[in-house]
């Protein structure tokens, strides 16, 4: 998903955010109802990079529409039926029959305001994180003050220290089943009690869940959706219409997040 500038002032967008990009960088322009955002795509996201390099060249995007959209939080947009949808008609079922292998490259990637990232199925159905061929989404997210980064912190540390419990208590299955026939609480309790402990252990000595400065920064200023990192695969950022994004997420909505005001995209074409 990622494209750079040759017909720079044709779509009328400064020069100047091109200026320290390397000729190598791939830009794409994303001409919506609404106005224009420039995106550029990552290279160490290779499969992304090039299935958005994909669908956008053939024209699969062009007239569809952003078919979710939650203020303070993101856009979405992909789902080729909503390219006729009527008003009202629920979307985001629609993909391309297949999936792309997950990219996370965190934490260089973090959902800072304006990344771009793809899609997927939540972890029940999806446990490796295989993003959707087709539906992609841009960050709006909310600015955030340290004490809530602290407490997201916190959280994400519980998450990895449940995820270490479970592969620890994997290996106690024999021992945990043989109290579990004497009906023996007390030792059961004992040796979760010791597992959990390793996995706290073996989490804060892996540093535990911290965000760089950099993010905090970020977060702190632009904002964006941190409870969102490492879960998804980010593979590009806007580089103009960040006002854009800013005015689709604004848009009034149904129950299903669905604008009252169809928000279509008319073409994403690449530029560099």
């Amino acid at each position: 998903m990622k494209k750079i500038f040759v017909l720079i002032f044709a779509v009328g967008l400064s020069f100047n955010s091109f200026a320290n990009n390397p000729d190598s960088v791939i830009v794409y322009n994303i001409k919506t109802s609404v106005g224009e955002i420039l995106v550029k795509l990552y290279d160490d996201t290779p499969k992304h990079r090039d299935n958005f390099v994909k669908l956008a060249d053939k024209g699969f995007y062009d007239g569809l529409l952003f078919h979710r959209v939650i203020a303070n939080f993101m856009i979405q947009a992909g789902d080729p039926k909503s390219k006729t949808a009527g008003k009202g008609v629920a979307l985001g079922s629609g993909d391309v029959g297949y999936t792309i292998p997950a990219e996370i490259v965190y934490p260089k990637y973090y959902h800072k305001k304006g990344v771009l990232a793809a899609a997927r199925q939540g972890d029940d159905v999806n446990p490796k994180r295989a993003s959707s061929g087709a539906q992609f989404y841009l960050v709006k997210g909310k600015v955030f003050t340290d004490g809530q980064l602290s407490s997201y912190e916190r959280d994400r540390e519980r998450e990895l220290e449940k995820l270490v419990f479970k592969e620890l208590i994997a290996a106690q299955k024999e021992e945990l089943r043989k109290y579990q026939l004497k009906k023996d609480q007390s030792k059961i309790d004992s040796i979760n009690t010791m597992v959990m402990q390793n996995a706290r252990k073996q989490v804060r000595e892996k540093g535990g869940y911290k965000y760089s400065p950099e993010q905090r920064k970020d977060y702190k200023t632009i904002g964006g959706v941190p409870h969102l990192d490492n879960e998804y695969t980010i593979f590009g950022e806007v580089l103009e219409g960040l006002n854009v994004v800013d005015s689709i997420s604004n848009f009034k909505t149904d129950d299903n997040n669905r604008p009252l005001t169809n928000i279509r995209i008319i073409s994403i074409k690449r530029i560099q």
